[in-house]
């Protein structure tokens, strides 16, 4: 697709008064990807007005290993307007995947599982990990606490034994085929709806 055909041109005719607007979209065009509302605001301004309607969603993935999954599921949690998105272990991750989502999302890093727990346990915020693991309570049917942390692990080896031992339950996606696993950021959409289907 042409990236010019995409969103918007410059504003016709006398240019709105209100700060919210960025001079240079209004000049140039917005060919961002955000929903009609947003068009030609300033990202200061998005993301002051998504701060008045956060979820009290909070999702967490770690990345030990640079998972490219991240950039998927901070744009899901976008989609979502979660509190926040928080990677645990390496700061850097891959953005791509995130569609630069990650400007309207407030972002935090814990060096460590014990960071992240400590945090959440400050926060009296319950961590639901997500994984398909033996015992793993069924995430179908599951009442979600509605201030929570969905607590994603590492693409391959799931989540960490830290972790693991620190969530108050983990919950399973249910799986029909062969394999033995979904991606994470596929589990991290579905469980992230979950949770809008029975608070949002």
């Amino acid at each position: 697709m042409d990236p010019v055909s995409v969103g918007v041109g410059p504003w016709p005719g006398t240019w709105p008064d209100d700060d919210r607007y960025d001079p240079e979209l209004l000049r140039d065009g917005d060919r961002r990807n955000v929903v009609d509302r947003y068009r030609y605001w300033t990202v200061e301004a998005i993301v002051a007005d998504l701060d008045r309607t956060r979820h009290p969603l909070h999702v967490a993935i770690e990345n030990w290993h640079s998972d490219l999954n991240i950039g998927s599921i901070v744009r899901t949690a976008n989609a979502c307007n979660v509190a926040a998105v928080h990677v645990v272990g390496n700061r850097r991750w891959n953005r791509r995947g995130a569609m630069v989502t990650d400007r309207y999302l407030h972002l935090r890093h814990h060096a460590t599982s014990d960071d992240l727990v400590a945090w959440a346990a400050a926060e009296a915020l319950p961590l639901l990990g997500v994984d398909n693991l033996p015992g793993a309570v069924p995430l179908e049917g599951f009442a979600l606490p509605r201030d929570c942390v969905l607590v994603l692990g590492q693409e391959g080896p799931g989540l960490s034994d830290p972790v693991r031992a620190a969530c108050d339950v983990v919950l399973s996606i249910a799986q029909f085929g062969s394999t033995r696993s979904i991606n994470a950021a596929a589990a991290g959409a579905i469980a992230m709806h979950a949770w809008i289907v029975q608070h949002a």
